[in-house]
């Protein structure tokens, strides 16, 4: 949903204009991409489609909200990460990138796929396990199958994938993005639930302890409360608290778990978020960007499971993005624009970049 505020050459006009010394100029991959659309505050907390109550609830937008108020530093560090991710995108993109299947082709994301010379990639990931009964302290066959299910989604070998409508078939991404469990750590807790202020994050308030977030993705596994499906910490955030929170009932697709969620992609959607992806519609209306070319204009959530096409914003959704907020049943792809967004944070300099070293 990539919306084109300043073409590249008034971009490079306006540089030009406001510098008299030439020698200050910014180097030209500076100025190679348009940052005006970057925005954070969102209206996320919009339910106008569906019944909140009795579908998926991410609070991934939420949290980044109540962190953005908390921190003011942190809308820097997520500007000169969006930046890096821009034009590491750029960079890598044709003179001429073709039909990118969104408004404008964009340097963030969408296109015919582009080698990004960064291979194929593996996350170390510890998971931490906070119980307060048997049902809650998962197996580790729970554990292993969201693990495979990471694996299927991020490089398009989920069974379900042949479902994509034509419409969008071509954009269907293979991340090449793998996951590795490298621990289960396990804590027994008299708390029966969480909320969304991190203290499972911290064994002082009776939680688990990040391992050493800059090399592994963490993942903590207990009930939340509140009807909460999980939530993500994105990039630029604490270092103590990075990584995603999922609830134990929608973790993997054996032992305790919940339909309609029982599919493992809260996980999926949540580590999306780890990664740098917004929700599909943008988390706004109809004018709010994902900062992806090739995902459709949309101006909320759908959910359950919707029929094809459902048209919003004068085009049809690709609700059946994982980033959407659908039934687990009902989501199965990334796009090509996703990918390249995913994928940047690897690069030098990325913020994920030491995950794969």
């Amino acid at each position: 949903m990539k919306k084109v505020i300043l073409g590249m050459a008034a971009l490079a006009l306006l540089f030009v204009a406001c510098k008299d010394d030439q020698s200050d100029l910014p180097d030209p991959q500076e100025i190679a991409v348009d940052m005006s659309d970057f925005y954070l505050y969102t209206d996320a907390a919009s339910t106008s489609k569906g019944d909140k109550g009795n579908g998926r609830d991410c609070q991934s937008m939420s949290v980044l909200n109540r962190n953005l108020d908390a921190n003011p530093g942190l809308f820097k560090k997520m500007y000169d990460i969006e930046k890096q991710v821009r034009q590491f995108i750029a960079a890598k993109k044709p003179s001429n990138p073709g039909n990118g299947g969104g408004p404008g082709g964009g340097d963030d994301g969408g296109g015919s796929p582009v080698d990004d010379g960064l291979g194929s990639l593996t996350i170390p990931v510890v998971v931490h396990v906070i119980y307060s009964n048997s049902n809650e302290n998962i197996s580790d066959t729970q554990i292993r199958s969201q693990i495979d299910v990471l694996n299927r989604d991020f490089n398009a070998t989920n069974n379900d994938v042949n479902q994509v409508p034509q419409e969008f078939a071509d954009r269907v991404a293979n991340s090449d993005i793998n996951f590795s469990l490298a621990q289960t750590i396990r804590v027994s807790s008299t708390r029966t639930s969480w909320g969304t202020r991190d203290d499972m994050k911290s064994s002082a308030n009776g939680g688990s302890d990040a391992v050493d977030p800059a090399n592994f993705m963490n993942i903590w596994v207990c009930n939340i409360g509140g009807g909460i499906l999980g939530y993500a910490q994105f990039p630029g955030g604490n270092a103590s608290t990075d990584g995603i929170v999922v609830s134990p009932q929608y973790f993997g697709t054996t032992g305790f778990v919940s339909a309609p969620f029982d599919g493992g992609r809260t996980t999926t959607h949540e580590v999306g978020h780890y990664l740098n992806l917004r929700h599909i519609w943008g988390d706004g209306r109809c004018n709010r960007d994902d900062f992806v070319a090739d995902t459709p204009t949309s101006d909320a959530p759908n959910y359950s499971c919707p029929s094809y096409p459902t048209v919003n914003c004068r085009s049809n959704d690709m609700t059946m993005n994982y980033m959407d907020y659908v039934d687990d049943a009902c989501m199965y792809m990334f796009s090509e624009g996703q990918k390249a967004r995913m994928r940047a944070l690897f690069a030098a300099g990325g913020a994920r970049a030491d995950l794969v070293n």
